[in-house]
């Protein structure tokens, strides 16, 4: 049997992945809006696939439980799967995986063998100097345990199918005994898998996000540098670079080209981190601090070539709030920075429109006044000027609802 704690993207796609292979799955979940809208079969944020698998394992062997003690002593397997957000410094804040931790450790009574499964991203090295000091301090001599990492690779919008046909598992793991019960627990997927050390496990994820971060960051500057030197077909110019056989089919193209910065809640905290990690060994990597500057900066860049032109008491659309299209997810978004960095330039008459996120954007922006249109072309009916923030399909059609000025900040207008 598994227990997950935390069950957002990440772990509800995660227990309900094992559910799917057969195994018996308790989910943990402090939050209680949530769990209540689980348990009524329905999920608590947009991902395609994955409402219909939870009402398929609901209740038949995928159980939300407050009992820790009942899901713990019946579990071998206990996966992390709780926020580790900013903290301090831009240094990913612990505490809620460590609560989990210690809750569990407290309900251990047995000597029974368990792996203590971390899936929360944490900088590398974080297993070794914070999380196996935590638990020897908290853990009694008859409990006998395990401490793995592998780390996620999924994308909100795509969880099931990432989780189902991952490209590889890598399994962070310093003993023998906790790398053979994941392999086994893991290899009904089919999937290779990847042993490595804690260190390095951690440290992969980290590789693979920044790369992404960097990317997108490197395409906004581009795009920058293209529209200071002018006469430059910004679009066509990436679009022909994707032509490349190097880049072309590896499916990185969604990061090599220009928008309005990197957003969610993966790529900026994890960015941060790995800067923050390094400047605390006393490295200070160029690259990295570049790549955040660049993404900060990119909202003003934006701000301004959307307001260009236009007086103070225009009415300005903005076209999607999520930071990406099929999420509803608003978490770092680079929509609230472009509406704050318009506010912050004299423009007050905003108004926003996204298929799916507009509830979640004022439950998490609730200091952002905006003003709600009930659709993409009753927002183009009130405004001045109209600019597309996140790239959801159906805004393609904005073109064909009149003359209006539109700023296509995620160039996708009229192109493959």
């Amino acid at each position: 049997m598994v227990t997950v704690f935390g069950l957002g993207f990440v772990g509800l796609t995660t227990a309900l992945g094992f559910a799917h292979l057969g195994y018996d799955v308790y989910g943990i979940d402090v939050d209680e809006t949530r769990t209540e809208i689980l348990r009524n079969g329905k999920l608590p944020f947009l991902e395609p696939e994955m409402e219909d698998v939870l009402q398929k394992h609901l209740n038949h062997n995928f159980f939300i439980t407050d009992d820790i003690p009942k899901a713990v002593t019946n579990s071998n397997y206990i996966f992390y799967c709780v926020g580790t957000p900013y903290g301090k410094n831009g240094c990913a804040d612990l505490t809620y995986l460590f609560s989990a931790m210690e809750s569990a450790l407290a309900a251990i009574k047995d000597e029974t063998f368990r792996v203590l499964v971390i899936k929360s991203t944490i900088p590398p090295s974080t297993t070794a100097e914070k999380i196996l000091p935590f638990i020897e301090s908290k853990k009694t001599s008859s409990q006998r345990l395990g401490i793995a990492n592998n780390p996620e690779f999924l994308r909100e919008g795509h969880c099931w199918e990432d989780f189902t046909g991952a490209d590889r598992i890598i399994l962070g793991c310093n003993d023998n005994q906790s790398q053979e019960m994941l392999i086994r627990l893991y290899e009904p997927l089919g999937i290779p898998i990847k042993c490595v050390s804690q260190s390095t496990g951690e440290f992969i994820k980290y590789l693979s996000n920044t790369l992404l971060a960097t990317l997108i960051s490197y395409s906004n500057e581009m795009s920058e540098i293209a529209d200071a030197i002018g006469g430059i077909d910004v679009a066509d110019a990436f679009h022909i670079l994707h032509m490349d056989k190097r880049w072309n089919g590896c499916d990185m193209t969604s990061y090599v080209y220009p928008g309005c910065g990197y957003g969610g809640y993966c790529l900026p905290k994890d960015t941060s981190a790995l800067y923050a990690q390094a400047a605390a060994k006393g490295i200070q990597p160029p690259i990295l601090k570049h790549v955040i500057e660049t993404n900060h900066h990119r909202a003003s860049v934006i701000a301004k070539k959307i307001s260009s032109g236009m007086p103070k008491d225009s009415a300005i659309g903005i076209l999607g709030l999520s930071f990406k299209p099929l999420s509803d997810d608003v978490r770092d978004t680079p929509a609230a920075r472009i509406i704050n960095e318009l506010r912050t330039l004299g423009y007050h008459n905003i108004y926003a429109y996204d298929p799916v996120a507009m509830d979640e954007f004022h439950k998490h922006y609730p200091e952002i006044l905006i003003q709600p249109a009930e659709s993409a072309h009753a927002l183009y009916n009130v405004s001045d000027v109209v600019a597309i923030v996140t790239a959801w399909e159906e805004f393609r059609e904005i073109p064909s609802y009149g003359s209006k000025k539109i700023v296509d900040c995620r160039y996708m207008l009229d192109k493959a």
